[in-house]
């Protein structure tokens, strides 16, 4: 047999004609975390699967009940059904209130948008484990991905939520569309901006922290209650310190200014558009600088 033509005394069998593979630059070790950056570049890449991902599992989450995705306006209806029992029919909270029904509605029902999310992505890096061990790919699409699913399961929500407030409005306040209405997207808009920093911080803490699902209900119902969900905070919190505190929340924030538009058809104030406008840019910017620092972590084993 011949020897190598070059003379480099490589062992019998060599075939210069054959090249040598060398490993494509693109290739990355699963889990590392890239520079910024590229990891923009990366989670950009992919916004029309997580698009499609998120509509393909956006109702599908309720196929095995019989009512299946009825219980996407179901449930809501149900609690505030519950919660007109309570303090309206029971505890008499309603007294004073022109629209105590669509007042209960649109904090329900918003409301909901946002624990929705917050639930679903408190388990979501733990529940994909097997996927961030497989595949290098911006860990970020996972919680993203989750808020983009309750974004469109939110539609139908919202439609109903509309036709309520119609249709269950008192003769003597009745609602009607004007055309402050077409500022609700807006407040919609900062509301899911908000949510996109609430699921990235849930999703890392989460990770590491997975006991932190049987706290978040806690968690939940106090700030549910801060809110205004279910009566006026004004009515019972007269201490100015703490009054500022709670009409400093952003979901106190998205309640009123949605009451604003749909029930009082009034454009909420300049001071309620720039504490919300600046929750919904710090917060998903901040979220994202830690989810991203914790990048490697994800796929390992607890």
């Amino acid at each position: 047999m011949d020897g190598p033509r070059d003379g480099s005394g490589a062992g019998a069998g060599f075939d210069p004609d054959v090249s040598v593979a060398t490993v494509a630059p693109k290739l990355r070790t699963i889990g590392r975390r890239p520079p910024l950056g590229i990891y923009l570049h990366d989670l950009w890449q992919r916004r029309h699967f997580i698009y499609a991902d998120s509509r393909a599992r956006a109702f599908s989450g309720n196929r095995d009940y019989l009512l299946g995705n009825l219980w996407l306006i179901g449930k809501p209806i149900l609690d505030g059904l519950t919660y007109y029992i309570i303090f309206a029919l029971i505890l008499k909270v309603d007294r004073g209130m022109d629209n105590f029904v669509g007042f209960l509605l649109i904090g329900i029902f918003m409301f909901t948008f946002t624990t929705r999310a917050t639930n679903s992505s408190v388990s979501a890096m733990i529940s994909s484990r097997n996927l961030l061990q497989s595949f290098s790919f911006p860990r970020a699409s996972i919680p993203l991905a989750v808020l983009t699913r309750e974004i469109l399961s939110m539609a139908p929500v919202l439609a109903t939520m509309f036709l309520l407030l119609i249709v269950l409005a008192p003769n003597d306040h009745p609602v009607e569309p004007g055309w402050t209405w077409v500022l609700f997207p807006v407040v919609f808009l900062l509301q899911a901006l908000f949510n996109a920093g609430v699921v990235l911080y849930c999703a890392r803490l989460g990770s590491a922290l997975p006991d932190l699902k049987f706290f978040l209900g806690f968690l939940t119902r106090l700030w549910f209650y801060g809110s205004g969900v279910i009566f006026p905070i004004t009515r019972f919190v007269q201490h100015e310190f703490w009054l500022a505190v709670l009409q400093a929340n952003p979901m106190y924030l998205v309640l009123e200014m949605s009451r604003d538009i749909l029930l009082s058809n009034t454009v909420p104030d300049a001071r309620s558009w720039m504490i919300l406008g600046a929750w919904a840019v710090v917060t998903p910017l901040m979220a994202f600088l830690y989810f991203w620092q914790g990048e490697e972590s994800y796929a390992q084993q607890q």
